[in-house]
């Protein structure tokens, strides 16, 4: 069954990129680079962070790419555990607009990273985080699209990223505050905030 699901929703949307031959090029650009997007979004959590009053946004913003790289370092167990060929290794004639890779399909790691990085975003700031989930659902869909991935591969990839992160920040949040409460005392303050944070709920530091 599992593989029924793989194979009909991946012939689904290779079928759908066969007629869109206008969206070959932005989507094989996005499916490549698109982590480039992902890295200036990091840095404009941790900007609007630095503006933020409140440590536990400084806090978020600096678990977020932490939060990415050990949802990656998870992932690769993963996908040995699983070992899922790509699609384009046992569908015949299916279009491909990237380069073939030797590693495993699942989980789709540039679905587990955008997972991963929208929902640090999204702790770190909320119309930002909104905007990197509407594009880490299109980097997963373009992953889809391009022929790396099975339609399985990122949604699992998104949802794996988002629960590391997520469970990775309410572990150490209350440590991360603290962090941040005393650096911004030191002379490492322009670092974690543009002006005195917070401490508690909104009271002068």
């Amino acid at each position: 069954m599992w593989q029924n699901l793989q194979r009909a929703g991946f012939l689904h949307v290779n079928a759908f990129a066969r007629h869109t031959p206008a969206l070959h090029a932005p989507m094989s650009f996005y499916a490549r680079y698109g982590v480039v997007l992902f890295a200036a979004l990091l840095v404009l959590g941790w900007w609007s962070a630095r503006r933020d009053r409140d440590p536990r946004a400084m806090a978020a913003a600096i678990w977020a790419p932490a939060g990415a790289l050990l949802a990656l370092g998870l992932n690769q167990p993963l996908g040995n555990l699983v070992h899922e060929a790509r699609p384009y290794a046992v569908l015949p004639h299916v279009l491909v607009l990237v380069s073939h890779s030797h590693d495993f399909s699942f989980p789709s790691d540039h679905a587990v990273m955008a997972g991963a990085v929208a929902t640090g975003v999204l702790l770190t700031h909320r119309r930002l985080g909104w905007f990197t989930i509407a594009a880490a659902a299109l980097l997963a869909f373009a992953r889809v699209y391009v022929g790396a991935h099975f339609p399985l591969d990122v949604i699992v990839g998104l949802l794996v990223g988002a629960a590391v992160s997520l469970i990775g920040y309410a572990t150490l949040r209350h440590l991360l505050v603290r962090i941040v409460t005393a650096l911004s005392r030191t002379a490492a303050r322009p670092i974690v905030a543009s002006c005195p944070i917070a401490t508690g709920h909104g009271k002068p530091a």
